[in-house]
């Protein structure tokens, strides 16, 4: 049924997040007949990126066909889907990110999303963002471009602006967050109805129930709830003074608003995780070196070390669902949407999944220029965004700050136009919480030059 079908994995070095993505196409059998392209230009974690996909295709029987390059244009030539997953820059920029900040009294917890340093790492993808889009436009000009590459919404809103490729820009908090908040209300998130909208790592569960029950009063209720408020109690706190519980995770939404990381003391009593993802990003190298060890050097103990260290990891910060997996469990689909929309396209089974889209009215008090992450059907005749409506006052406030930093860093971005940058900048909540104007642009400036090497020409 997916024959001819080609999947170019961008940026496939990516090991734990390929492993995911490969493993669901693996797993569809009318996928069977796809050719899966990876692509990284790092020889080094391409080869152990094949060799992973080589194994889960054998442990799921599949028929699939693996290639691997370096060369970009002959990844996206004549592929039907375009997966995205790259980080430019790599460990180093986001070290700076962080470093560069704190110098100045700025502290972090994610820095890939929103604010000067979710600018920085958007800034740092543009050129590749300009290579890419291109390339499909002339090698692949029918294909998808399944977009994983944070900050979601900057990207998205990029390319929406710069090009006339199809693109949707998808991301696992919506379902994680659906994960999270039936544990707290003690449901099985199979059974629950739920509508979200907003940007993305800022969306608002609008509706959460079962059957004809709202779960929203017991969800409420856990505020109160020591056990359940210590493992979110960024988001529980959000909670109890909006009304709504918000996607991604209290570590990133400490960082999204002026509430919290001004205070030390207000860091120290909720536990807000200063410079996690610095430590993720350590994590995640030391999973890569396992891998290494187990795949290109033939350790055996390592075999599955990387799946376990980040299992661990998170399930000691109270992520639902991050147990390992007993050697007699079957393999399930994980929650990433990227193969389920490929999946319903070519076969016609339609799905509903959420994605990052231009607004377009989609949410009517969301600017219209802006894009969104909505409900998504998807069938055989692509992805069908649905109109969600208003949110509710307050919430779209919260969302607009950010919005508004996001429109001037993307005409900065495309119009090359350092100014724009700094413009942006200035509507940061969080940097503006702390840090005066002056500092402000001294921040900006020092980060500009650290990235220098990254940047759009003329920036």
């Amino acid at each position: 049924m997916a024959r001819g079908v080609k999947i170019a994995f961008i940026g496939a070095g990516s090991i734990v997040f390929a492993r995911k993505l490969l493993g669901d196409v693996f797993l569809y059998p009318d996928l069977g007949d796809a050719t899966v392209c990876l692509m990284d230009v790092d020889e080094r974690r391409l080869g152990l990126a094949r060799r992973i996909a080589e194994e889960l295709k054998a442990e799921h029987a599949s028929r699939a066909a693996i290639e691997s390059t370096t060369d970009l244009e002959s990844a996206v030539a004549d592929s039907s889907y375009v997966i995205n997953v790259v980080q430019i820059g790599g460990s180093q920029a986001t070290y700076a990110d962080f470093d560069i900040p704190e110098k100045y009294g700025l502290l972090q917890t994610i820095a890939d999303t929103h604010g000067i340093s979710g600018m920085m790492r958007f800034l740092r993808t543009v050129g590749h963002l300009d290579r890419l889009v291109g390339l499909m436009s002339r090698r692949c000009p029918r294909a998808l471009l399944l977009n994983f590459t944070n900050p979601m919404s900057m990207c998205q809103w990029y390319i929406a602006n710069t090009s006339n490729v199809k693109t949707v820009g998808l991301c696992h908090s919506v379902p994680e967050t659906i994960k999270q908040v039936s544990h707290y209300v003690g449901v099985d998130p199979a059974d629950v109805d739920f509508t979200v909208a907003g940007i993305n790592h800022m969306a608002w569960i609008l509706k959460f129930q079962r059957g004809q029950k709202d779960l929203y009063p017991r969800l409420r209720a856990s505020v109160d709830d020591p056990s359940a408020w210590s493992m979110d109690p960024v988001r529980f706190e959000i909670l109890r003074n909006f009304s709504f519980f918000v996607t991604e995770s209290s570590e990133h939404m400490a960082e999204y608003v002026p509430y919290f990381l001004k205070d030390r003391r207000l860091i120290e009593k909720l536990g807000i995780p200063v410079r996690e993802h610095v430590r993720r990003t350590e994590l995640n190298e030391r999973a890569l070196e396992a891998e290494a060890a187990y795949y290109l050097l033939g350790d055996a103990t390592m075999k599955g070390a990387a799946v376990r260290m980040k299992a661990e990891y998170y399930s000691k910060e109270g992520k639902v669902g991050f147990q390992s997996k007993g050697p007699a469990q079957k393999p399930t689909r994980s929650d990433e949407y990227a193969i389920q929309i490929i999946h319903a396209i070519e076969t016609g089974q339609a799905t509903s999944v959420y994605g990052i889209v231009p607004n377009r009215g989609l949410v009517e008090n969301l600017a219209g220029d802006c894009v969104v992450e909505v409900p998504i059907g998807v069938d055989r005749r692509g992805l069908h965004p649905l109109r969600v409506g208003r949110l509710p006052d307050h919430l779209a406030a919260l969302n607009s700050w950010h919005i508004n930093l996001q429109r001037m860093a993307v005409g900065g971005a495309v119009s090359r136009s350092r100014r724009d940058i700094h413009y942006a900048a200035l509507l940061d909540p969080l940097a503006g919480s702390i840090l005066s104007m002056q500092q402000i642009h001294d921040l900006t400036e020092e980060m500009l030059a650290a990235h220098r090497q990254y940047l759009p020409a003329g920036m």
